[in-house]
Formats: C-alpha cells, structure tokens, sequence
C-alpha cells in the first residue's frame, strides 16, 4: 500500500491540480481542511505524523474530528459542511488508488451533513451604502483606494478575493465601461461599470501614479503589495464603523464584504432584473444559490400581497365581557341604567 504521505500529494498534485483543474483558492482550501485533520490525527494517537498511515483513520474518528471542529474550533454548521465535503473528496481518491481502503471510505462519505438553519442574509440599504461611502476621505492615497474599493465592492458584486486578483489590465475605463473578473474554478464574467464607479478608480490611478507607483494589482495595501482578504475585510469593517455612528441601523448589522454581493443582488432582484441575469452577473454556478435573495425581501413579499387582496372582510366586533366578570359597581350602574329605560352598549 502507498503511504500516507505519498497519497496526500497525489491527492493535491495529480487530482486536484491537473485532473479536477481547481483554482489554487480551492486547493489551499483543501489544505487547510486535510491538515487540521492529521494534526488532530496525530494529536489523538500521540504519534508524529511519520508514523501515521491511512488503516489508522476511521470513519469514528473522523466524526471525532468533526466535533472538534464545531465544539473546539467553534466552526458553525456550515463551515463544519465545507470540511466534511473535502473530506469525502479525498477519501474518494483513496478508494481509487487504494481498494483495500473501499470500506472505509464507503463509511466516511456515508457521514451525513449537519443540517443548517436558514438564516436571512444581511443587506445595507441605500442610505447606509451612501453613509459608508461618505466616510472616506479621497483626498488621500488610501481614501481614494478605500472609495474604489467600496465602490466597486457594489458595484460588481465581487467576492473578496475576486478584487484581490484583480489587475488595472482587466478594466476598462473608457466607454463601454466594464471589468473582467475571474471566480470560482477560474471562471471568467464581465461587469458593466457605473461611471460613478469608474470616476473613483481613475481618482484613485492618478493619485497612484503622482506617488510613482508601479503594480499590476489594482488594490494595493499600505504597503505597496497586492492587498489580502483580510485587508479587504479591514477597510470594510473600518468604514462601516465609521458610519455607524451616523446610521443608527448599522450597528445591527455584521457587514463584512460579502454583504456588498448580498445588497447588489437584492437590489437587482427588487429592480426587476431577471434572476438568471443575477445568477450570471454574481458568477453563480447554480441558480438555486442565486433563488436564495427571492426569499429576503419582506418588501417584495408585501408589495405582492398588496396586488392580491384577501377576498374576505373580517368583523372587528368587541367581544361583549361577561356580565360575572363585571365588577360590582358596574353591576350596580346598569341596573339603575335599566331601571331608566337607558341601555349602556
């Protein structure tokens, strides 16, 4: 039998990389999930990672792991999800390479999922995307890459690492207006641009080249390098609290990049835009994670009810109370009332 190390970089080499031809996102991904897994392997057995080989991982232990990751980790549901899918992934790999491994690994894609609630995503209306906005100070280097950053975080519905890769070579600033982005599993869209958006990104240009800057990226750290995702998630929660001091309703909300995507494709839905449109324009790659912003807007669900009234009209009589449950001196008026000719209603 292979060993573990061996099969671990067929894995990621040969299956992944050339076979599958997954982004290096998605590998590193898998990295992380298949690392967490021998430490915490290792960690179980008291054994150094040389000593551990495959007929020593169980589906038990791999349950073992996924508790780990949710009770130590404090991984949520979803995220736990994600690691289970790679998991299963692998450990189909191995029942090619390795049919020894066949029951085993029948067991392991045999563990279910935990089931997610559904919760409602967050999105910013217009007033509070002005409020953001609004906070930054584009007289600066960093001000102006901060609003053509945020900007385009709405406008495109970029993911965050979708505006890590991006280079000034995939825009175009002259009319048509657009940008090239590149997605999951190296797809490629293009977004139209407002003019507004493409206002801030020349803004931003001119000031990089007084400065003498000289990079392929278009989002640049303080540093002068490609900015990361965590930069990106910087500069939004910077912004955002910022705003929050002048939007009472921020506050309420945990806005991280990915509201930017959530709020453009709400807003595009609540315009009328076709959902297969949304669906291409976001990058999805099936309809039914786009369906999941017809279920947000309590607007739309409003205005539709408003356009079909209920064929019924309900009484709003008040109940009449127990003459038993009158107190006394009620009692009492009333019967002075009927001793008058004079009924109380």
């Amino acid at each position: 039998m292979a060993t573990l190390g061996s099969l671990v970089v067929s894995f990621f080499r040969n299956y992944l990389a050339n076979q599958k031809g997954c982004s290096q996102n998605t590998i590193a991904s898998y990295s992380d999930c298949i690392t967490l897994l021998l430490r915490y392997c290792c960690k179980l057995l008291a054994i150094s990672s040389d000593k551990l080989s495959m007929e020593m991982i169980s589906d038990q232990l791999i349950l073992g792991f996924l508790d780990h990751l949710e009770q130590e980790r404090g991984n949520v549901p979803k995220t736990r999800n994600q690691r289970l899918g790679a998991i299963k992934t692998f450990f189909r790999f191995l029942a090619l390479q390795e049919p020894t491994l066949l029951l085993v690994c029948e067991r392991v894609c045999a563990i279910s999922a935990k089931k997610v609630e559904h919760t409602v995503v967050a999105t910013l209306d217009d007033n509070e995307i002005r409020v953001i906005l609004g906070e930054t100070e584009t007289a600066t280097l960093l001000g102006a890459r901060d609003q053509a950053l945020l900007a385009l975080l709405y406008n495109t519905g970029a993911r965050a690492q979708e505006l890590v890769d991006l280079n000034l070579s995939d825009l175009r600033l002259e009319a048509p207006f657009q940008v090239l982005l590149t997605g999951k599993g190296r797809k490629e869209r293009v977004v139209p641009l407002y003019e507004e958006t493409v206002t801030a990104i020349k803004h931003y240009r001119d000031l990089r080249q007084k400065a003498g800057i000289k990079h392929d990226a278009l989002v640049l750290n303080d540093r002068g390098n490609r900015i990361t995702r965590f930069g990106i998630e910087y500069v939004v929660g910077k912004y955002v609290g910022r705003a929050a001091r002048k939007c009472l309703t921020l506050p309420e909300k945990n806005v991280t990049p990915h509201t930017f995507r959530h709020t453009l494709a709400l807003h595009l839905i609540q315009s009328g835009v076709n959902i297969v449109v949304v669906k291409e324009l976001l990058g999805h790659a099936d309809i039914r994670t786009t369906h999941q912003y017809l279920d947000i807007d309590i607007e739309m669900k409003r205005k539709a009810l408003e356009a079909c009234p209920p064929p019924y009209v309900l009484r709003n009589d008040q109940p009449r109370k127990p003459n038993w449950l009158d107190p006394p001196v009620m009692t009492f008026l009333k019967d002075l009332s009927r001793q008058t000719g004079v009924m109380l209603s």
